[in-house]
């Protein structure tokens, strides 16, 4: 019925245990070692499969825990309308680009590799007699495959022991199976106590290091998400039921389950604290991006903000209009003082530079000035007025000389 996850499962664990059995072929226990690691790199193979899924849930972890507040004021809001509460917040959500799948993608992927794992497991031993187990006799067992393994390495898998055990071994589980694990003929060398002894330890560790990967995972959430009942709910269901859970189903299962909570957990926890300081890494970064950006907009210290780009234009129109009309009278400069300043030199006089004042055709005077005019008109006039006077005097000697003569 779910040979699409048995065969996959099983393959990736026979490529693994391939590998392991070259590097530790004569080992004490190295079949053992060589099952063992080939459980706990399917483990590895799968999260490694599963880390942008991961990843992603982080970030849809983090992106709800910043729109949570907007979610509880549609909440209050709409508390007596449901139908129009859930599009609300379906609409925040898509305008946030916020996907609920995304959060629980990683655990409803490792849901049906568990349950494949499981059934490959409980597949080497294949005596026993609940539903969907065909109730072969030890000979059968021994000599059937198992999916991607072959009947030889179903035996090897069977005979193989870690600390003593078989893997696919469980404390509740009946002895009249133990036959399975031993060549017809040949006594059991273990017992149910060198189960409990090798599997209590494993289900504390498992139960342990779950308690502590949701703890750090909750220690990470802010504070307004953890006054939010449904995120207190499914903390107290991370923190002890889960734990809690793996004490209770532990006996259940065999060693190499107990093999994958564990390499699973181990994982988990150098997987969050990877991504989550990779995170904080990127969000420190665009955070000093950010003042860089604002600090390379800032003007700098004495200087005049740029009113041009406040004008969006129009202030730079207007000074572009009165600079072409200051740079017009340049051309048009004109000296009111060079015909007294000519009539000057000719009566031997010289030319105070008062005659040579300049009138710029179309500048307005500054208020209380005197206009221009006048004051060069008034130099030209006493510039003049000096040689009239000469003459004059000349005249009133000679006719005083006539006069005694």
């Amino acid at each position: 019925m779910l040979n699409f996850i048995y065969w996959p499962v099983s393959w990736i664990m026979w490529v693994w245990h391939w590998v392991f059995d070259h590097i530790t072929p004569n080992t004490p226990g190295g079949n053992g070692i060589a099952w063992a690691l080939s459980v706990i790199f399917l483990v590895f193979t799968l999260r490694a499969i599963l880390y942008k899924p991961f990843v992603k849930q982080i970030r849809t972890t983090k992106k709800m825990q910043e729109i949570n507040p907007q979610l509880q004021a549609i909440r209050k809001k709409y508390a007596k309308d449901r139908v129009k509460m859930t599009e609300e917040m379906q609409k925040l959500q898509k305008e946030h680009g916020f996907n609920p799948l995304l959060g629980c993608l990683p655990m409803l992927l490792q849901i049906p590799v568990f349950i494949g794992l499981f059934h490959v497991l409980r597949s080497f031993n294949r005596m026993a007699t609940g539903m969907g187990q065909l109730h072969m006799t030890a000979e059968q067992t021994r000599s059937t495959g198992n999916y991607a393994f072959s009947a030889e390495q179903v035996r090897n898998f069977l005979d193989s022991r870690l600390f003593g055990v078989p893997l696919s071994s469980y404390i509740t589980e009946p002895t009249t199976e133990f036959q399975a694990f031993v060549e017809k003929g040949h006594a059991i060398d273990f017992t149910r106590m060198n189960i409990a002894i090798v599997v209590i330890p494993m289900m504390i560790i498992a139960s342990i290091a779950t308690h502590m990967n949701s703890r750090a995972s909750v220690a990470r959430q802010p504070e307004a998400a953890l006054e939010n009942p449904q995120t207190r709910m499914m903390n107290m269901l991370a923190l002890y039921v889960f734990p809690l859970g793996i004490l209770v189903t532990g006996p259940f299962f065999p060693v190499a389950i107990l093999l994958y909570w564990m390499s699973n957990n181990i994982w988990t926890y150098g997987q969050q604290h990877i991504v989550f300081g990779r995170i904080a890494k990127e969000e420190e970064e665009a955070r000093l991006a950010k003042q860089e950006k604002l600090k390379a907009n800032a003007p700098k210290p004495g200087a005049r903000p740029d009113r041009a780009k406040k004008n969006k234009g129009g202030g730079t129109a207007q000074r572009d209009a009165v600079a072409l009309d200051g740079a017009a009278p340049d051309a048009e400069v004109t000296d009111s003082g060079d015909a007294s300043s000519d009539s000057a030199a000719g009566n031997g006089t010289k030319d105070t530079g008062q005659s040579s004042t300049q009138h710029v055709v179309g500048s307005k005077p500054k208020p209380g000035a005197k206009p221009s005019g006048g004051a060069s008109s008034k130099s030209t006039s006493n510039s003049g007025s000096g040689p009239k006077k000469q003459g004059s005097n000349q005249r009133n000697k000679r006719g005083g000389k006539k006069g005694r003569r």
